[in-house]
């Protein structure tokens, strides 16, 4: 990590970095603003509020995409308030034990990277799941709820969905894995969780499973329409039926999959010739399907 430290008191700064480049940090000094706002990249900012007659606000807003922690003498609404509400991150109050300092640089890198990861994921989420047709539900989810759906993308979307408005994050696991009973009862109760692949236990294996999550806040989803148990349950059928590795489909259903994943993709007539079949027939498979030229 390399961190520039904004400090007039030259002998304290330089104290600040020796320790710091100990445990493996890269130090620079700034003993004014006008050499803290010099075009240079930094993963953190190290910014004393008490340099004699200079604003430190430029520095903040230089730097508001690094790590900024606020070395402070005294808390005021001068000193940690107000340049938080500008950007800075944190603060520490001088005198302090540098492993503080570490421990806060060490946090708040890891924040920012997870926050990153986080924002990253939701993106890719919303890309995968912006052509699905997620239902309005026309009655309130009461926990625990069997999804039944031959479609598990459906489902994933409908979870991803209902937590996001919630404003409420869900864990996911899958009961394929070996410890996925001791992951549930890890949990608080008070926790969402989203539990897929039900359709792959043993009868004896689910009743154990009804037993620990009848009193959950839990979603379990399946792709056998027939399930049963005794708790609320959402059937989702979708007609754009997707390939799974362990599915066959029918012919018409292949032929309806590829006509509505990749007629937007192809002409007619490139489409007709790789499913084999002349542009009239490409058209009354549509008209039989119901289907929508979306071009």
């Amino acid at each position: 990590m390399k961190i520039l430290i904004v400090e007039n008191e030259i002998y304290l700064a330089q104290s600040i970095a020796s320790k710091l480049n100990e445990v493996g940090y890269k130090c620079d000094i700034a003993t004014t603003i006008a050499d803290a706002m010099k075009q240079e990249k930094y993963d953190s900012v190290l910014l004393s509020t008490n340099i004699s007659g200079q604003n430190f606000y430029p520095v903040i807003e230089k730097h508001k995409s690094s790590i900024i922690i606020l070395m402070i003498s005294y808390i005021s609404n001068d000193t940690v308030s107000n340049p938080i509400k500008a950007g800075a991150n944190d603060y520490i109050q001088k005198p302090f034990m540098i492993e503080e300092l570490v421990r806060k640089l060490k946090y708040l890198n890891d924040f920012n990277a997870m926050n990153k990861e986080n924002i990253t994921y939701k993106r890719y989420l919303k890309h995968i799941f912006e052509n699905t047709n997620i239902p309005e539900l026309n009655t309130k989810i009461k926990f625990p709820t069997i999804i039944k759906t031959n479609s598990q993308k459906l489902s994933d979307a409908l979870v991803f969905d209902y937590c996001s408005n919630i404003g409420k994050p869900f864990i996911f696991i899958s009961l394929t894995s070996s410890n996925a009973t001791e992951q549930i009862l890890k949990t608080n109760k008070d926790e969402i969780i989203y539990l897929t692949e039900l359709q792959k236990l043993k009868k004896s294996e689910k009743a154990k499973l009804f037993e620990i999550v009848k009193d959950r806040l839990i979603f379990m989803s399946t792709t056998d329409l027939t399930e049963s148990a005794p708790f609320f349950y959402i059937e989702l059928n979708s007609d754009n039926k997707m390939l799974n590795h362990d599915e066959i489909l029918s012919i018409d259903d292949y032929v309806k999959y590829i006509i509505l994943n990749f007629q937007n993709k192809f002409p007619d007539t490139e489409l007709s010739k790789k499913l084999g079949i002349s542009r009239k027939s490409l058209w009354e498979k549509r008209k039989k399907y119901g289907l929508n030229n979306k071009k």
